[in-house]
């Protein structure tokens, strides 16, 4: 039974992890932060639970099977884990209880309200009301918070807080008394309503779904940063869906969610073996002929090298030959291999990557190894073989359209929109109109935009008829979040056209 955190999955403990790693089942409530998930092993079952009952019910079927199983679980239910266990629903199976960081502690704190603070506030009470349960329940207890003189922190639900509000005050809380609503605290959703016990209640009619949310009541509301350190962060409120490979997409989104972003990641491509394999074989067999080889991505470099040592024991066997790399993420993959990198172009396009390795050396009649993905763009080879080069061109790896939605990133998407969709490859802009029809969700959302990497993800965009807000320049991860940052700082309607 792992805590779950907050709502942001960069404070989930290094122990819910290292058990998160070693599961066979991962099973998580419908409100933890599902980002969670990547760090599970690709092989470990997933399933979602509505309530807590159909968690310690699927937790307890995967026992009973020898599973691992990690239930991935918010505040409230793992406080209610030991009763479930004292009650034998889990009967037989060996229990782990692993805390996790509170949102009663850690939305305040998000949200810029110092819950304790020396010589002025010296404690907090928190209460927690069901669905469906009331303010009046417990009367005596009531009572007692009522004339409790430090801060109030309420989890209820957003239709709970008109009613909480009032019973407060007729329980003898100054009407005055500084209030705030936190909805979706600490993830880049989060919205901050503050005022009074008078007036929380109507400011909360707006948000009458089923997400929990804090009440907090108190002198401590009145000591908030405005905005807090939380939401300062430049892409605060920024919905930016993340369309790589599930594999890769921790790359951006781990930057993106670091400047407050929320972020949804909808993996819209995928890898698998060549189609054909016989001209890679072929090309393993025969490496000592090549003068370079040549790799377009960090994928080509991992699935090139996987299928090396198929074959081969020592890196030694790659021979004398001399290696290009289109950009620094295909040339760290390659470092962390200990090779050497002989040439990398200035602009990180496949193009210009001939220009690199004519510094070196002439290329007429140098044989050329390049590997990359089943389908691309044959600019580079041309060029090389303009150049006079002898160019095997061979496919390491087949891009494929992904569709599948674990973790619903999809569905809110299509429910709610996004501010940004990025795009880190003319695959991934290809499969996503392929599966989402990218005009039609630029029509239905209005104030949504593209984000692409570089010239050629942009072509494919161009080729649907549209164009990208931003381009990164340079054409990297790290180019493409400041990007970002940057349309996002500037004034209104200055954001459109390539940057």
């Amino acid at each position: 039974m792992v805590g779950a955190g907050s709502g942001d999955p960069g404070l989930f403990t290094l122990r819910g992890l290292e058990l998160l790693k070693q599961a066979d089942l991962v099973i998580g409530h419908r409100l933890v932060a599902r980002e969670l998930l990547r760090h599970a092993k690709k092989s470990a079952g997933v399933a979602w639970a509505e309530t807590v009952q159909d968690l310690y019910a699927r937790a307890a079927a995967g026992a009973r099977e020898g599973h691992s199983v990690v239930c991935l679980v918010g505040d409230l239910a793992l406080l209610e884990s030991t009763q479930a266990l004292a009650a034998g629903v889990l009967d037989g199976a060996t229990v782990e209880v692993v805390p996790g960081v509170s949102v009663t502690e850690a939305a305040p704190s998000f949200a810029g309200i110092p819950l304790l603070e020396a010589g002025r506030l010296s404690g907090y009470a928190v209460v927690s009301i069901p669905p469906g349960g009331g303010a009046g329940s417990g009367a005596e207890d009531w009572r007692r918070l009522g004339e409790l003189p430090g801060t109030l922190v309420v989890r209820l639900a957003a239709a709970q807080i008109g009613a909480t509000a009032n019973h407060l005050a007729s329980l003898g809380r100054p009407v005055g008394t500084p209030a705030a609503i936190i909805i979706e605290g600490g993830t880049g959703g989060q919205r901050v309503i503050q005022g009074t016990l008078a007036t929380v209640g109507s400011s909360a009619t707006a948000f009458r779904g089923g997400l929990p949310v804090l009440l907090v009541v108190g002198e401590a509301v009145g000591l908030r940063a405005t905005p807090s350190w939380f939401e300062r962060r430049p892409l605060f409120g920024q919905r930016i869906v993340v369309t790589r490979a599930r594999e890769q997409a921790a790359q951006l989104a781990a930057p993106l969610l670091a400047k407050g972003a929320q972020v949804l990641e909808i993996p819209c491509i995928k890898f698998g073996p060549p189609a054909e394999r016989g001209p890679i074989i072929d090309a393993l067999a025969g490496l000592n002929s090549y003068d370079w080889i040549v790799f377009t991505s960090a994928t080509g470099v991992t699935r090139f090298f996987e299928m090396f040592f198929q074959g081969f024991q020592d890196m030694r066997d790659i021979g004398g030959v001399k290696i290009a790399a289109v950009g620094p993420a295909t040339a760290a993959r390659l470092k962390e291999l200990h090779l050497q990198v002989d040439a990398m172009p200035k602009e990180y396009v496949a193009s210009q990557i001939t220009a690199a390795m004519s510094e070196l050396e002439s290329l007429e009649n140098r044989a050329i190894l390049l590997l990359r993905a089943e389908v691309a763009n044959p600019e580079l080879p041309n060029k090389l073989n303009e150049l006079g080069a002898i160019v095997d061109d061979v496919a390491c790896y087949q891009t494929l359209p992904e569709t599948e939605d674990p973790d619903g990133a999809a569905g809110k998407f299509l429910a709610a929109g996004a501010e940004w969709i990025t795009f880190t490859s003319g695959s991934t802009a290809a499969n996503f109109h392929a599966r989402f029809n990218l005009p039609q969700i630029l029509r239905q959302f209005p104030g949504l935009r593209l984000a692409s990497i570089g010239p050629e993800t942009t072509k494919v965009i161009a080729s649907l008829g549209l164009e990208p807000a931003v381009e990164a320049r340079p054409h990297t991860m790290d180019g493409l979040v400041e990007a970002l940052e940057k349309a996002v700082l500037l004034p209104a309607g200055q954001g459109a056209g390539i940057s």
